[in-house]
């Protein structure tokens, strides 16, 4: 198999002091455009489309001059019909395939839900497990430019509901390409979620093809007094967070989940029993979405040994403004953070 090789030799563990050893940076975007170079190279099944993956801006750069490289046959264009070609990926896939299906914006998967949902997802259980499913949805969600209720919808917590579907979350460069290519490798289906304030920021990033488990969280800052959890753009709203937090005498341990199906509850649960407060910061809407999730499960798992209730810092429960001065309120930062953590702290 074209995946032995890589996983053998190159599997690199999620450890922060990794990404602490000199070596190159490389942006969000880069590492993406690397990670499926690398992947069309390794395996002669993989192919990527999507609408717009073979245009000059490559989608934000994470598919710039693949078709190039490797021809149309493994990197083309897609009309307007998502459900449609959805099910041509998911088809291609259970026959053998390792599509790699991209969506501009997670809003449009919507028109997918069929294929993704009633399909993708249970194909395995279906057939005890002897039929795979190794199909890779890239989606993007974040603000930007007034897109408002219909073009930046942060989705997470509706796959994360499907079983069968992993869900993951990168939020740096590293990460991004080492959890892509891990998605590409692996036999389930994978929503492979990037948030598009991501695509400029930089980390440093080996050459080589290596792979991250995707099912593992990190602990990307250690802290005593709580513990703030947090995934893809708001993991760096939670450093500035723990930075402030620090200059008032208050120590948080911060960890990026990575992925949030499956939820790598050893370390959640790990962090909070030390720490005995805890916060999670989320890109979606406050009710049922993955907020609520964590801190139930917190909560079930942790109740007698909690100094004070799981705080949460989410969406309000409305669609998504358009407005630049609507959008500043309606969307949460370090600030919110910030408030939750001190709320917390202010229980003894």
């Amino acid at each position: 198999m074209p995946w032995t090789k890589i996983q053998a030799d190159s599997y690199l563990k999620s450890d922060p002091i990794l990404k602490k050893k000199k070596g190159r940076v490389v942006s969000y975007s880069q590492a993406l455009c690397e990670a499926l170079d690398q992947a069309l190279e390794i395996d002669s099944r993989v192919y990527v489309m999507g609408e717009g993956v073979d245009d000059s801006g490559g989608i934000f750069g994470t598919t710039k001059n693949l078709h190039k490289k490797h021809g149309k046959k493994r990197v083309f264009d897609l009309p307007l019909a998502e459900n449609g070609f959805t099910g041509f990926a998911v088809g291609s896939a259970i026959t053998g395939m390792r599509p790699v299906l991209v969506h501009m914006r997670m809003d449009f998967m919507l028109l997918s839900m069929d294929q993704i949902i009633n399909h993708a997802s249970k194909w395995r259980y279906m057939f005890a497990g002897k039929q795979t499913v190794p199909l890779t949805i890239r989606c993007i969600i974040g603000r930007g430019w007034g897109s408002a209720a219909q073009h930046s919808q942060s989705l997470e917590s509706l796959f994360m509901h499907i079983p069968g579907l992993r869900v993951i979350v990168p939020s740096n460069a590293y990460d991004a390409k080492g959890l892509l290519l891990a998605s590409i490798a692996c036999d389930d289906p994978v929503i492979f979620i990037e948030h598009r304030w991501l695509y400029n920021i930089k980390s440093q990033v080996p050459k080589e093809p290596y792979m991250l488990a995707l099912d593992k969280a990190e602990v990307v800052l250690k802290g005593s007094d709580l513990t703030i959890l947090a995934y893809s753009l708001m993991v760096h709203e939670a450093l500035k967070a723990a930075q402030h937090l620090k200059k008032k005498g208050v120590s948080a341990e911060v960890i990026d989940l990575k992925t949030l199906s499956p939820l790598d509850k050893e370390t959640i649960l790990r962090s909070v029993s030390k720490t005995k407060r805890a916060v999670v910061a989320s890109l979606d809407w406050k009710t049922s979405g993955t907020s609520a999730e964590i801190a139930a499960m917190i909560s079930h798992s942790l109740f007698d040994s909690l100094k004070a209730p799981v705080e949460r810092v989410a969406l309000y429960d409305i669609p998504t403004p358009s407005s630049y001065v609507l959008e500043q309120a309606f969307y949460k930062d370090h600030e919110d953070i910030i408030i939750a953590a001190i709320k917390v702290m202010e229980e003894r």
